[in-house]
């Protein structure tokens, strides 16, 4: 009866043997069959098991060593694992090879199906990785696309300027009137779709034109460029309504739904608007007023005056010595007198002298230049070192999360009274990005922007 091929393999029984003395391999195997057979009946024969196929082919390997011979045994077994450990164990019973002794020690029973168990898994998280980021889009970047369509599709041109708008410009009765284009298709995302983009901080003929037919509400972003608009639409005799801005350091291109609501709940009118710039103030939100020395009261010297002469001589001794500070008194006085600054009238941290080593210039430059259009930043420790790479938005909460280590964050995007505020909380010395609306900000952190690191 011929020998049928093993199909499959369950379990693999690993043996070791030594034999004292010079043996073959043909002599291993012969011993094997020889004395293993009747042992465990005629069910477990290793001959018809190998026969029909549920053993395979013994498998032996064996070295020579100073006339002795050691070697391994490998029977592979289609069986389930209680017969297989029967045969495992009947191999152990063979005591001598031909003439000579031997020791046949069973080491370990493979489970060959776990083995493969471990590369289908392996193999399938391959497979489905490559499915869910290779051809399966995120439900999320679908519907964005979708929606970004519908928002572009839905902007409409107004004026002879052209100018960015959304479909309802012309039936509704009041008006916002934004910078840009993306600002008007932010605001299409929320559906609000009566806002018109001036295409800049240049004021088209259009909006002036616009303003005396409808309620125009000007929607400005948080940066100082809001001033210029609101000026110029002053300039030009635009009958605006009100003035609504983003929050600082925010455009109206990338706030959230909450921030639009809370921006628009909290505008002002436009003549208030101009009184506070005219004040001095860069931004048309309310401004406490800086107190001045002028509000001090006058010392004690009226009241010495109306005291009697008895009193008076008392204090001539403190008088006479008081004169050395009349100099004092007298830039006292003078310091008095002079007129209050406004509020642009302060040095801008921008105007002060940049003074940094030229290889920690160039260190920023580079750290920029690999980050640019990224949207992510490098954190630094004190000797340049990255400690990290995040994104953008997330700097502020690993920041906080590091506490006092990081000595420098370089980010590709824009600086904000947010994130300067979170630097300073956690001691940071350099805060690098690709623009700033920090203007007139006092504050203990450099703010380096990649064109002052150039200039």
């Amino acid at each position: 009866m011929g020998k049928i091929s093993l199909v499959s393999a369950k379990y693999i029984i690993h043996a070791s043997i030594e034999v004292d003395g010079v043996v073959d391999r043909p002599d291993i195997i012969g011993s094997v069959f020889g004395q293993t057979e009747g042992l465990l009946g005629n069910e477990l024969e290793l001959r018809e098991l190998q026969s029909s196929g549920r053993i395979g082919r013994i498998e032996v390997e064996t070295t020579m060593k100073d006339g002795k011979t050691s070697g391994q045994i490998n029977i592979p077994s289609s069986m389930d694992k209680t017969e297989t450990a029967l045969i495992a164990a009947a191999v152990e019973t063979i005591q001598r090879i031909g003439p000579c002794n031997a020791k046949v020690k069973v080491t370990g029973l493979e489970d060959v199906r776990a083995a493969k168990r471990s590369q289908v898994i392996d193999r399938a998280q391959a497979l489905l990785s490559n499915l869910t980021h290779g051809t399966l889009p995120d439900s999320r970047d679908i519907k964005e696309k979708v929606s970004n369509a519908v928002r572009v599709a839905d902007i409409v041109t107004y004026g002879r300027e052209k100018l960015p708008a959304g479909p309802d410009i012309d039936s509704n009765d009041e008006v916002l009137v934004v910078e840009g284009r993306a600002d008007v298709i932010n605001l299409l995302k929320y559906d609000i779709k009566n806002a018109v983009a001036m295409n800049g901080t240049s004021v088209p003929k259009t909006i002036v034109d616009l303003a005396k037919k409808k309620d125009i509400t000007v929607f400005l972003d948080g940066d100082r460029g809001g001033d210029l608009i609101v000026r110029e639409l002053s300039s030009m005799g635009a009958e605006v309504k009100h003035v609504a801005r983003a929050p600082d350091g925010k455009e109206v291109e990338e706030i959230t739904h909450k921030e639009i609501h809370q921006s628009l709940r909290s505008k002002i009118t436009f003549e208030e608007a101009m009184d506070r710039i005219q004040r001095g103030g860069s931004k048309t939100r309310a401004r406490t007023p800086r107190s001045t020395s002028t509000s001090r009261p006058e010392r004690s010297a009226p009241v010495r005056r109306e005291q009697s002469d008895d009193r008076r001589s008392s204090f001539k001794g403190r008088d006479d010595r008081r004169g050395s500070f009349k100099g004092r008194d007298d830039r006292r006085s003078s310091f008095r007198s002079r007129e209050p600054r406004s509020f642009n009238d302060r040095p801008s941290f921008s105007d002060r002298p940049l003074r940094m080593p030229p290889a920690q210039r160039e260190r920023f430059i580079k750290y920029l230049d690999e980050l640019n259009g990224s949207k992510e930043a490098y954190l630094l420790d004190g000797r340049g070192n990255v400690l990290g790479k995040v994104p953008a938005k997330e700097v502020g909460g690993t920041i906080q999360d590091l506490g006092k280590s990081a000595h420098t964050i370089v980010t590709d995007g824009s600086l904000t009274k947010e994130l300067l505020d979170v630097a300073e909380s956690c001691r940071v010395k350099f805060l690098v990005g690709t623009k700033s609306y920090l203007k007139d900000v006092r504050t203990r952190v450099k703010v380096l922007t990649k064109k002052e690191l150039k200039d």
